[in-house]
């Protein structure tokens, strides 16, 4: 009985916990992507109708780890089958985090354009047992400065 009270305590604890920790983090998100809102995203580049000056390659990387009421969650939905729709609000904030890190250092060194953009995602201590999960997104595209 006193080793449930403990799972449930810690279970309450990871969900207040993170809710706080995940709330603050998508805050942060939204007020930078509004700051950086000027900085565009292009998928192709059209060398033709575009003048393009100076370019690098940037890229942003991000860890994110889970925290353990998404993890217990996760556990009890592996062992009845279903979609893990605890880790979607995970995969965002990483992906949406990694983005931002490239428009930051795009906006430092005077870029006004992302081509190009690609993320890869990468699962961290997968299958390792007693191991918390963790998701790595690296972000990369080329920075130009698009004058039109």
């Amino acid at each position: 009985m006193f080793d449930l009270l403990i799972l449930l305590s810690l279970v309450i604890l990871g969900f207040v916990v993170g809710s706080i920790l995940e709330k603050r983090h998508f805050k942060s998100i939204e007020e930078r992507e509004v700051k950086y809102k000027e900085i565009i995203q292009i998928t192709k580049t059209d060398s033709k109708k575009m003048k393009i000056e100076n370019g690098e390659l940037l890229s942003g990387n991000v860890v994110i780890s889970i925290d353990f009421f998404k993890k217990f969650i996760a556990s009890f939905i592996n062992f009845f089958g279903g979609r893990l729709f605890v880790y979607e609000s995970l995969l965002d904030r990483a992906r949406r985090e990694a983005i931002l890190r490239i428009k930051e250092e795009a906006h430092k060194k005077g870029y006004n354009c992302l081509a190009n953009l690609k993320i890869e995602t990468s699962s961290i201590s997968k299958g390792k047992k007693g191991s918390i999960g963790s998701v790595e997104i690296l972000a990369y595209a080329t920075a130009v400065n698009l004058n039109n």
